[in-house]
């Protein structure tokens, strides 16, 4: 079936143009999705004219859009070994991401010519193919990735220092409970040892007390003797008064 496209179709045709293709890729696919018409004279001259305006206004938006390409650079970083050498690569998936993100222009990866993969670091020049006679050139550098190794070593090894302690805890929690219950030998002794201690103390507090009550009994007995001695000095006076005057009546007499 002969058909006349109506769209860019990749690697099949370009707008325009009038190819012979299977009738169920045309039925089934081209003409459903309005990519392609039958190539009848009638459609034909009207396509033609509808593609020659589209071709016009495409490549004036392709010129519009290669001025703002022109000259752009762009820089992507990749992890590198021995001899600037890639581990990876850049491919123009790669490019056209890094174009929209810095330029906010949407390319199609397919129409960045890069012939292979960039496996090295370095500057490259590469055209972007976007119409006839349309290619301007971008600069694209490559560099090499910055290391972040070591930092997170360091970052383990902190995190390694602040759960040790939360181990040894749960260690500590652990085994916590069987020293408990198991007290040792002199932890037994040392309750006897108080009470002991504790009698001691009653057994002075009780002499301390008594010692008072010895006190208040040895002055007691000192008051007792010292009216005893009073009674016996008055009644050797009275006796000595009665025989001074028995012997003065006697030498009256």
């Amino acid at each position: 079936m002969k058909v006349i496209f109506l769209q860019d179709v990749p690697q099949v045709a370009q707008a325009g143009q009038i190819k012979e293709v299977a009738d169920g890729y045309a039925r089934n696919y081209l003409i459903p999705r309005k990519l392609a018409a039958l190539a009848q004279s009638q459609a034909v001259s009207q396509v033609e004219g509808k593609v020659k305006k589209l071709e016009i206004r495409l490549t004036a938006e392709m010129t519009e859009l290669a001025s703002q390409l022109e000259g752009k650079e762009i820089s992507l970083q990749a992890k590198a070994g021995a001899k600037d050498k890639l581990y990876g690569s850049i491919t123009s998936a790669d490019i056209a991401a890094e174009l929209q993100s810095t330029t906010g222009l949407e390319i199609d990866k397919r129409k960045i010519e890069l012939e292979e993969p960039i496996r090295q670091l370095g500057s490259y020049d590469i055209a972007l193919k976007l119409g006839k006679d349309i290619a301007p050139k971008i600069k694209v550098t490559v560099t090499e990735e910055e290391a972040e190794e070591k930092p997170i070593k360091k970052e383990k090894k902190a995190a390694k220092k602040k759960e040790a302690p939360k181990a040894e805890e749960k260690e500590a929690k652990k085994k916590a409970p069987k020293t408990e219950k198991k007290p040792s030998k002199k932890e037994k002794k040392a309750p006897k040892k108080e009470g002991k201690a504790a009698e001691a103390k009653k057994k002075t507090t009780k002499k301390v007390a008594k010692e008072p009550e010895a006190e208040k009994k040895t002055k007691k007995a000192a008051k007792t003797t010292k009216a005893v001695e009073k009674k016996t000095t008055k009644k050797t006076a009275k006796t000595t008064k009665k025989e001074a005057k028995a012997k003065k009546e006697e030498k009256t007499e």
